[in-house]
């Protein structure tokens, strides 16, 4: 199992970005998959999960209506698209494989790298 994001750079406050990740060595479909974050000195915390289909997606609170989670089963690759950023959304972003399922979004059991992202004027 290999989970690889991309995307991540610094950026100033209200800006984008769209964040990547792409998923082999397993059947990418058949997993509820997570975006996961860490900032310096917090701990993990999920961002945003969606289904295997990519019909359900799910927010923490301090990104609704900024962040758009989705998934193209085809390429095996989960997207994170973040609009409006603020400083506090920098952090250390990286996607999980869920383990089981979306009620489950504390247990994931394959993770990534992660990618950084910086909001800074």
């Amino acid at each position: 199992v290999q989970l690889v994001e991309s995307g991540g750079d610094m950026v100033q406050p209200g800006g984008s970005l769209r964040l990547s990740c792409a998923a082999s060595g397993f059947t990418f479909s058949n997993y509820d998959m997570l975006w996961v974050r860490q900032a310096p000195g917090k701990g993990p915390e999920w961002v945003s999960a969606i289904n295997t289909g990519g019909g359900s997606m799910y927010y923490a609170d301090f990104v609704k209506g900024r962040f758009t989670i989705s998934r193209d089963n085809a390429k095996n690759t989960l997207y994170l698209q973040m609009n409006s950023l603020n400083p506090e959304d920098t952090a250390l972003y990286y996607c999980a494989r869920l383990r089981y399922g979306l009620a489950y979004r504390d247990e994931y059991d394959y993770w990534g790298r992660g990618t950084q992202v910086t909001v800074s004027s």
